[in-house]
């Protein structure tokens, strides 16, 4: 009777840190298991390696990043109001500039309210934080505007960025601490 070797792996990743993790058992003929963990640092890592095998480890899009870091529900919430859910989930690329929920706190009483019952009005200002392209810290910082999705340039000197280079599937995300508010 030959001897089989089944394996059986689960993968958790985190992205925003760039760390992979996966733990493996391993069924022996026995019945008894044996078992491994690895894990491994790496922005660029993209695959997770179980053995003599290769798992690709596909990056989150734009949408399912925000969800996932917890902080910007208030973004999240304002993005399917006004119907940009399957556009931010699209091919893009998109650079956004994603205001927290505490920026959005700092906003006038009502307003956030105001906006998500104003399809039209949140539109605008939602599309006012994306730029058409994949555009890092580095390319942002050498800019005086950006051309916005909504239309308007966007005085890039202007903004605070909290956190810079938050990479996606479909773009990246740089964090910013206050709402922008279009002129027009």
């Amino acid at each position: 009777m030959k001897k089989i070797l089944i394996a059986t792996a689960t993968a958790s990743v985190l992205v925003a840190a760039g760390t992979v993790s996966a733990q493996c058992s391993f069924h022996q003929p026995d019945g008894q298991a044996k078992k491994a963990q690895m894990t491994q640092t790496s922005q660029q890592a993209g695959f997770i390696r179980v053995g003599g095998y290769q798992k690709q480890v596909v990056q989150p899009d734009i949408v399912d990043t925000a969800v996932a870091a917890g902080s910007f529900d208030t973004l999240v919430q304002a993005v399917q109001a006004a119907g940009l859910v399957d556009t931010l989930k699209g091919d893009g690329p998109y650079t956004v500039f994603a205001p927290t929920d505490e920026a959005f706190a700092k906003l006038p009483p009502g307003t956030v309210e105001a906006l998500l019952n104003d399809k039209e009005k949140l539109t605008q200002v939602l599309t006012y934080h994306v730029v058409p392209g994949k555009l890092d810290a580095k390319a942002v910082t050498g800019m005086s505007t950006l051309p916005t999705v909504e239309g308007s340039d966007l005085p890039v000197a202007s903004i605070r960025i909290a956190t810079t280079d938050i990479m996606t599937s479909n773009g990246i995300i740089h964090v910013i601490d206050e709402v922008l508010i279009p002129q027009s």
